[in-house]
């Protein structure tokens, strides 16, 4: 029978772990490299279109995609957590692939700059749906032991998928032009998506068993709390959750910045776009092959040296980029291979830390209200990027990223804890 939890009655024969999921999780994990994909077109080619196809001046226009694209993300992962209490996570990620529809067809063929930010829109609220309920059904799957692993191989994929994108667009680009062809291979991800979507089978059973594994809660309102008491204890209340969010908000402030100043730096200082999909596609490349062995190492050592680490490195790729700024591909590549390292090292820990923090009963609302907080820095980071390019210009932008970055690292190693026994 269905409970206000969104889970189901534990089931007979269901089991925890990766190999005894591997079907399923393999399934999703190809999902997810679609979802992956969908974004992955927007990495290389949408900044120039704002400047070369429709002819925008200001940066803060230019960057405007990408506030779009980050609150309507934030905003739907922060809905799809409070989504599973009414849903099973199978409804809402056939939903968030049905919204994803009509992206492609927009990023191609759409008239004018506002059909660029409406499908940026529905580009968050897809990305928000989709790949929040992968994430969520991966770590169902496996259980406590192998948090670290699942959330790596599922980022993994993810930004994998992103970066082969951004440099399969930045060939199109260059061969074809700026469009059609760069976003309408998104119309094959979208189909692909939708369809292996609908092979997935729901991980509510999953989620019961493990509840009637842990220690019950204290208090009936620890049992099942209220959104808005889940929602403040992740985002300030508990030390830990309130470290990892503001590393999760600081990481994609620097992702949304460097998404929107790079391209336009780097076609400054004299990189064709063909370069540019190089420097774009190498750190989410990086970045997703990274999660492997860093979710490996975040079951081994801990979530707290990977996440105070991979922030502290981030820091120092974003000071390389303006360091040798006068060779140019040589500052992309390298501060492009940091970013991705440290970036590799944070996500899966910083996942893996929240999901140990919190109940199983309210742990699909902590994360969805950690996305939020980390995917509004999308959103923070175009929004700070376009204001502070206009009115101190490209290298003052990256200098500050650096420096709120290095200071998110510091944040964390003050305030989160291991969980209980490591």
């Amino acid at each position: 029978m269905e409970q206000r939890t969104g889970v189901v009655s534990p089931t007979p024969g269901v089991r925890l772990g990766l190999r005894e999921n591997w079907a399923q999780f393999t399934l999703l994990v190809i999902v997810t490299a679609g979802v992956g994909s969908l974004v992955g077109l927007e990495r290389t080619t949408v900044p120039l279109i704002g400047t070369d196809v429709f002819g925008l001046t200001s940066n803060l226009a230019v960057f405007s995609f990408i506030v779009a694209f980050g609150l309507a993300k934030a905003l739907t992962n922060l809905a799809a957590g409070a989504l599973t209490a009414r849903f099973r996570r199978r409804q809402i990620l056939l939903a968030g692939w049905l919204v994803g529809v009509p992206v492609p067809f927009v990023l191609a063929w759409g008239p004018s700059w506002w059909w660029i930010l409406a499908a940026n829109v529905l580009l968050g609220v897809n990305q928000g749906m989709t790949w929040s309920m992968t994430v969520n059904m991966k770590i169902d799957l496996v259980g406590p032991a192998r948090r670290g692993l699942a959330t790596g191989l599922n980022e993994a994929a993810g930004y994998v998928a992103v970066g082969t994108t951004a440099l399969l667009t930045g060939y199109l680009a260059a061969s074809y032009g700026l469009r059609p062809a760069p976003e309408a291979i998104g119309i094959l991800f979208v189909a692909a998506g939708l369809g292996l979507s609908l092979l997935v089978r729901d991980t509510g059973a999953h989620v019961a068993l493990e509840l009637s594994r842990t220690p019950p809660a204290r208090t009936p309102a620890e049992r099942n709390p209220s959104f808005a008491t889940v929602f403040a204890r992740t985002s300030w209340r508990d030390r830990s959750l309130r470290g990892a969010s503001q590393a999760g908000l600081v990481n994609n402030l620097n992702d949304g910045l460097t998404w929107g100043v790079f391209p336009l730096l780097f076609a400054d200082h004299g990189l064709g776009i063909a370069a540019i999909g190089l420097v774009k596609g190498l750190y989410p490349l990086l970045w997703g092959m990274g999660q492997i062995p860093a979710g490996h190492l975040v079951d081994r050592i801990g979530r707290k040296p990977l996440i105070v680490t991979g922030m502290l490195v981030q820091a120092g790729g974003l000071l390389t980029a303006l360091a040798i700024l006068d060779r140019p591909l040589l500052a992309g590549v390298l501060s492009a291979a940091a970013l991705g390292i440290g970036t590799a090292m944070v996500y899966p820990a910083l996942i893996a830390s929240v999901s140990d923090h919190a109940h199983p009963a309210w742990r699909a609302n902590a994360l969805g209200t950690y996305r939020f907080w980390r995917d509004l820095g999308y959103a923070a980071g175009a929004l700070a990027a376009g204001i502070l390019a206009d009115a101190l210009g490209l290298r003052i932008t990256v200098l500050t990223a650096a420096a709120l970055t290095a200071l998110s690292g510091l944040l964390a190693a003050r305030w989160i804890t291991e969980r209980p026994g490591r």
